[in-house]
């Protein structure tokens, strides 16, 4: 899964073929350690990302647009600074390194030209993106490096840009078949073919390592004494020469809908249960490989505290809902604390103060034979035979309430527990800092301030910003991403004659269908229940069931949790959500 030194060729292969010559029209840092130039080519804009994270780093064109912070951070402004308006003018690769060059011809303080470099060196959680200015000076680094945190080499303002340490590997792209074969001679016979690989040559990741082996041997994990030298040379110059020559095929594996792996060649090794989906660019391949990603790695930075407090909330009531049904369980000996009373005042004149157990004959018990049970009553020594009898009398009373409230209370706790499961569902949907601050909002208002620290609420509420799609018949349809957006949606925006739709039984999305009047088509009925079971709890499922009715059918309970409705109206379909259908319906924002 690593983005290696082969990706890395394939991107800049990319950027020279669509991007050199570009205007730098904007620069963005929408994340702390990612930043987007968008630039501005005889081909239309572009927007290259430069992701130099330590979970998912990366350089590639990009189509998604992210919220930008309200105050861009100073390497943001640095940037602008210095690249807008600045011409592209060459991308390299720093031998075959992760390491990526981009020159801009600019213009400095004095308004002469000049040319600026930023370096994105791609190399996991050793990853950084360095500005340089004449004579590879550093202007500015995403993170500096001091000598207190490497001795190896410093990356500081004002000191000479030197590359990352070599590493004590050979470049596959300058070495030779006598060479190859003298290493391979060398290696020891018992170690992994796809491990002597990555041993021995830079910049190949254990991806493609595997797949060299798997085109030699047909398998991925053979040892190097028992593979053909000859077609281990083969498979391995092959792979090379498609660097060399620019011949990428970039590929996705996908099992059951979700991406795995990726690679800048075709991936074979892996078999049944797996698809490969080829991509025309790496661009669209990283996109489509790190959408989920990034987005789910954002929502636990960023919404941390709330995962808390909804993990400690759904903890508490499941071990509170355990105890009451216990209880509950206990309550159904009410009967028999009725019976024993009953069955003591019937035998008062047999029974005296002091005695501890007493057994008495049971009518209930009938027996084939004629006779009747008996039933051993314990007694309480201390008291007198009517005290005890009223004594179980209190039991029963008392576990004929209690039976009443312990069934309202674990039905009050149950109703929570799936309020919770929607806001855990709303965070797999948050994209943007304003849904996740609705979700705070939301929970604010619920009840749940105490464990939100120093948490103040919106002062001035604005109407959220849903989702919008359009189906192949061009109907609109709006969908929440939170319970907040539900609601706005289902009660301020839909017509009383529009289509809501909802998957049944399991937290999800309110989705309105507006019909302005009209009666949609059967495949526009099928794209808005697609939609709803996208943005649901089964997301991942097939044939998942969608209730749908007229908004007029949709009530909300007194009193209820937001989002909460009620309906007893409606039709129902069995869809399976895709995502890239979903997706394509999606309008741009």
């Amino acid at each position: 899964m690593a983005f290696d030194a082969g990706m890395l060729a394939c991107v800049i292969a990319e950027i020279r073929e669509k991007a050199l010559g570009a205007r730098i029209e904007k620069v963005f840092q929408p994340e702390r350690d990612e930043i987007v130039l968008q630039m501005r080519s005889l081909e239309g804009g572009k927007r290259l990302l430069i992701n130099a994270g330590s979970n998912n780093p990366r350089i590639g064109f990009t189509a998604e647009q992210k919220e930008n912070p309200m105050s861009p951070p100073m390497l943001c402004m640095l940037l602008r600074k210095h690249l807008q308006g600045a011409k592209l003018t060459d991308v390299r690769q720093e031998g075959f390194e992760r390491v990526a060059r981009l020159a801009f011809e600019t213009r400095d303080e004095m308004g002469f030209s000049c040319t600026r470099y930023l370096v994105a060196e791609v190399m996991g959680k050793y990853s950084n993106l360095i500005f340089l200015g004449d004579n590879d000076r550093v202007i500015a680094a995403l993170r500096t490096v001091d000598f207190s945190t490497s001795s190896l080499r410093q990356v500081l303002p004002g000191m000479k840009y030197e590359l990352p340490p070599k590493q004590d590997k050979t470049d596959p792209l300058a070495v030779g078949e006598a060479e190859f074969a003298a290493l391979l001679e060398n290696g020891a016979r018992e170690r992994p073919l796809d491990k002597w690989i990555t041993a021995s040559f830079l910049g190949i990741s254990a991806t493609v390592a595997r797949e060299i082996a798997y085109r030699s041997t047909g398998r991925t994990d053979t040892p190097l004494g028992e593979s053909d030298r000859e077609r281990v040379k083969q498979a391995f110059f092959a792979t090379v020469a498609q660097i060399r020559e620019s011949r990428f095929s970039p590929c996705m594996i996908l099992q059951n809908g979700k991406p795995v792996e990726y690679a800048f060649c075709e991936l074979r090794q892996y078999g049944g249960g797996f698809d490969l989906q080829p991509f025309e660019s790496a661009g669209l391949l990283l996109d489509a490989f790190f959408h989920t990603r990034d987005r789910e790695i954002h929502v636990k930075q960023r919404a941390a505290d709330v995962l808390r407090i909804l993990t400690n909330a759904d903890a508490r009531i499941r071990k509170k809902l355990e105890l009451q049904r216990a209880e509950l369980l206990d309550c159904e000996k009410g009967e028999e604390y009725k019976k024993y009373a009953d069955l003591i005042t019937a035998n008062l004149y047999r029974l005296s103060r002091g005695m501890t157990r007493v057994e008495l004959t049971d009518y209930e018990d009938y027996r084939e034979d004629g006779s009747f049970g008996t039933c051993v009553i314990t007694l309480d020594s201390r008291l007198s035979p009517s005290s005890n009898a009223q004594h179980y009398y209190k039991k029963y009373n008392k576990s004929k309430k209690a039976k009443v409230e312990l069934a309202r209370q674990i039905e009050l706790g149950e109703a929570e527990l799936r309020y919770i499961d929607t806001v855990f569902d709303a965070l797999t949907h948050a994209e943007t800092a304003a849904d996740l601050s609705e979700i705070r909002d939301e929970l604010y208002r619920s009840g749940y301030a105490s464990r939100m620290k120093n948490y103040a609420l919106s002062k001035k509420p604005t109407n959220p910003t849903v989702a919008q799609f359009r189906t192949r018949g061009g109907y609109r349809v709006l969908c929440g991403k939170n319970n907040v957006q539900n609601e706005y949606i289902t009660h301020k925006l839909a017509g009383k004659n529009d289509y809501w739709f909802h998957v049944k039984n399991l937290p999800g999305s309110h989705t309105v269908m507006l019909c302005e009047g009209e009666e949609p088509s059967v495949e526009d009925f099928t794209d808005a229940a697609e939609i709803a079971a996208y943005f649901s709890k089964g997301a991942d499922g097939q044939n998942v069931e969608v209730d749908y009715t007229l908004v007029r059918n949709v009530k909300k309970p007194a009193g209820g949790k937001p989002g909460l409705v009620i309906y007893h109206t409606n039709w129902s379909c069995i869809v399976t959500p895709n995502a890239e259908r979903v997706q394509a319906m999606r309008e741009k924002k």
